[in-house]
């Protein structure tokens, strides 16, 4: 009867380590990369909400000082997730609306309204924006 010798079985011991070693590798990375996509993707909806509001006031409400909120936070998961995580990632936001950067005569109807998210990953920073303009009598008055 043929049996290992010690030798191969140790050679087949290091290559199942390497492919194990390599195979959690890959499992941590791809982990890695799909979290990573989710706060991205969180971050884009937080984003899109906030423009949806600035959408809808009025020439008044976006040119009062004060009345668009200049700084916010806004967190990953809901008030009451079905899977809640160990930590809770918050997204903090700035708004800032300004006169639009033109030199054309109707550059006094035109603000441009900037909203910058910023969140924290462990040791990495993430920032994301958003950049519009809001007219005064809305874009079909420059269009025609």
């Amino acid at each position: 009867m043929a049996a290992f010798t010690l030798v191969e079985v140790m050679m087949g011991m290091g290559v199942m380590g390497i492919m194990f070693v390599s195979l959690y590798g890959g499992l941590s990375y791809g982990h890695r990369a799909i979290s990573l996509t989710r706060q991205e993707e969180r971050a884009t909806q937080i984003l899109e909400e906030r423009m949806e509001i600035v959408r809808l006031l009025s020439w008044n409400q976006v040119t009062n000082p004060g009345y668009i909120p200049a700084t916010f936070t806004d967190s990953f998961y809901s008030a009451n997730p079905t899977n809640a995580a160990s930590g809770p990632l918050i997204y903090t936001g700035t708004v800032s609306v300004t006169s639009a950067p033109l030199t054309e005569t109707y550059a006094n109807d035109l603000r441009q309204i900037q909203i910058t998210l910023k969140w924290q990953t462990g040791s990495l920073s993430h920032q994301r924006q958003m950049t519009t303009f809001v007219s005064r009598y809305g874009l079909q008055k420059y269009i025609y």
